[in-house]
């Protein structure tokens, strides 16, 4: 049995937060327009966040980190756009916005005390980048961008340029061993891996 049970006002913010979490759907990731991909073919934060968490447990695992604990990371590293958008390297260049810690701080006022500190620390976890989770989950973050660009690129979109940064920031061995191979695959190339799909074009 937990120590504190919630109130309802507790749950009912807590209910906002999960609200406020799906507006993520809708939230696109805005730098692929300077890569020539159009706005109604970009993904959004929470397609990013999704692939960035199943990329975290994989690094987690090769790096010998905790791979729970980093999927926790990847999954709320993103939550704060909600608010203050996507903030592009080009935009952070122009505009100064809320650190995430702030804005998660206010995201989970009222949640019952073990839902906001959980959430709270997840944050500052990842953003102060120290422990071998939170690298498997900054990694995690770069490398979907990395697999991402690829995808673009394997129809058209000239985003060279994305992989090559992405690549440049990656900071463990395992991910910049997934960024190498990746490079040299087709992003489809997953179907033909299957047992007896591999002559079916």
């Amino acid at each position: 049995m937990p120590e504190h049970t919630p109130t309802d006002a507790e749950t009912v913010a807590t209910a906002a937060l999960l609200f406020e979490a799906g507006a993520l759907r809708n939230q696109p990731r805005t730098g692929w327009p300077y890569d020539g991909v159009p706005v109604s073919s970009t993904e959004t934060v929470a397609e990013h966040s999704h692939r960035t968490t199943v990329i975290g447990v994989a690094l987690a695992a090769m790096e010998g980190a905790d791979p729970a604990r980093t999927a926790l990371l990847c999954a709320l590293h993103d939550l704060h756009e909600t608010r203050i958008g996507d903030q592009t390297p080009v935009t952070r260049r122009y505009v100064t916005t809320a650190d995430p810690r702030k804005v998660t701080a206010d995201q989970v006022t009222g949640t019952p005390p073990a839902v906001g500190s959980a959430v709270a620390a997840a944050v500052e976890e990842f953003e102060v980048g120290e422990t071998p989770e939170a690298r498997c989950a900054r990694d995690a973050d770069k490398l979907d961008c990395l697999y991402r660009a690829l995808e673009y690129r394997a129809i058209g979109y000239p985003t060279d340029g994305k992989i090559e940064r992405c690549r440049a920031a990656l900071k463990t061995a395992s991910a910049r061993s997934l960024a190498d191979a990746a490079t040299v695959m087709e992003p489809a190339q997953w179907q033909r891996m299957l047992p007896g799909v591999s002559a079916v074009r």
